[in-house]
């Protein structure tokens, strides 16, 4: 492990290397400054987001001139928040959204929060690790709607499509092009997520970066990160990127 980190860090200029993916995630869970990015769909802009980490929230709060405390990340585990809007596709209302994941100290998941906010409706989702269960609540026209899921309920995820596009969604996804929902065997093979470490040019230097990168249901997932965890940009199915305004210039 140590040869490995060690050839991550001095034994590449140009080329790429593998590294544990561990070792990237640790990264961006205790990454010091947000990443604030903006949104393109097929390169037009359509919205922005903020990524922050609760270890850089804490050490925002310290002396510049003094080293964090030991034990932060014992005391209070690891969270990260992803706030932002955006608009894509035929969808001409806005999508407000802010969302809260928390770890362990042993970056376990706890707890996840999510809204989404349009004029119209309201979108709600809440899980806690514990309960092995997913609250999802849908409030539009004054009305509200509560639907609790099993994760076992999510393995075939037809359900929680039917939810969001149906009587219970109100039409909150109307305009936005869902792939058809997949199969149970699809999704319960989970991610495999792969790390490298490579250099790019961001703007016009030359910056040493890790890039994470996964498959969900053949479509790839791409994410950028620099060497304190900030993330530069991010790539998604849909022709749906999110990206540093420096990395849009190079």
């Amino acid at each position: 492990m140590n040869i490995l980190l060690w050839r991550a860090e001095y034994g590449v200029h140009g080329g790429e290397i593998s590294v544990p993916t561990g070792l990237v995630w640790k990264k961006i869970l205790t990454a010091p400054d947000a990443s604030t990015l903006n949104v393109y769909q097929n390169g037009e802009r359509t919205g922005f987001c903020e990524f922050s980490t609760s270890v850089g929230q804490e050490m925002a709060k310290l002396d510049e001139n003094s080293p964090p405390p030991e034990g932060l990340v014992a005391r209070a585990g690891y969270q990260i928040r992803l706030d932002g809007n955006i608009s894509l596709g035929d969808f001409t209302n806005r999508v407000k959204f802010d969302s809260r994941l928390e770890f362990s100290s042993v970056r376990d998941w706890r707890e996840l929060n999510v809204k989404f906010s349009t004029r119209y409706s309201t979108v709600t989702i809440h899980s806690i690790a514990t309960n092995q269960t997913v609250a999802l609540q849908i409030s539009s026209d004054g009305e509200t709607n509560l639907r609790v899921f099993s994760f076992a309920d999510l393995q075939t995820p037809e359900a929680l499509l039917r939810a969001f596009t149906g009587n219970l969604g109100g039409g909150f996804l109307d305009g936005f092009e869902l792939p058809a929902a997949p199969q149970k065997a699809a999704l319960a093979q989970g991610l495999h997520w792969e790390a490298h470490r490579e250099r790019l040019m961001v703007g016009r230097e030359p910056v040493s970066v890790y890039r994470l990168e996964t498959q969900v249901l053949q479509n790839k997932i791409v994410i950028y990160v620099n060497t304190l965890g900030e993330i530069l940009r991010v790539e998604l199915p849909g022709g749906i990127t999110a990206a540093l305004d420096e990395w849009s210039k190079s």
